[in-house]
């Protein structure tokens, strides 16, 4: 899979080490409370080392995404595939609140969504989101997520609401 999303404003790219720091910040504060932080910086690592790890046993992974022309990461967006079924899992985040309400996570999100399905022939995802985060919902329903009421939420995040995404398919 492809290693460059470009979009009009963001460049997705892999994870690389410069990001760690960024990605620290953001998962040893309060802003990573919606998905099991904050944490201590040894957690943070850990966590960091596996969104890179995962590109090597699946083959694609969550992307760090960037400002054109900006060398400081703004968050991260991509699918995610922790057991080995089922369908993956869309993420998105943004790491400093400075970078919030610019259409920064929604525009990363519907890139990573739509490489991830040109790029796999997979037809479905899901966004498992904490039911309170409010903000990563209206993501969800701006690129095109559809609200499953019937979902059950997966043990590591008890309480999740689970929204759709289907491949469009041209007939």
């Amino acid at each position: 899979m492809s290693a460059i999303v470009e979009t009009e404003r963001l460049i997705l790219r892999r994870p690389e080490a410069a990001d760690l720091p960024f990605y620290a910040a953001y998962y040893t504060g309060s802003r990573a409370r919606f998905v099991g932080g904050p944490v201590d910086a040894a957690k943070a690592f850990e966590k960091f080392c596996a969104m890179i790890g995962h590109w090597a046993v699946r083959g694609f992974g969550r992307f760090v995404f960037l400002a054109r022309g900006e060398a400081r990461p703004l968050g991260h967006a991509g699918a995610l595939r922790i057991g080995d079924g089922g369908p993956a899992e869309l993420t998105w985040t943004i790491w400093d609140g400075r970078d919030e309400r610019r259409g920064y996570a929604s525009e990363a999100a519907a890139a990573a969504r739509d490489h991830f399905f040109a790029a796999t022939g997979e037809r479905g995802m899901v966004a498992l989101i904490a039911r309170d985060n409010a903000a990563s919902r209206r993501v969800a329903e701006r690129i095109g997520g559809q609200l499953d009421e019937e979902a059950a939420s997966p043990p590591w995040s008890p309480g999740a609401v689970t929204y759709r995404f289907a491949r469009e398919v041209a007939r």
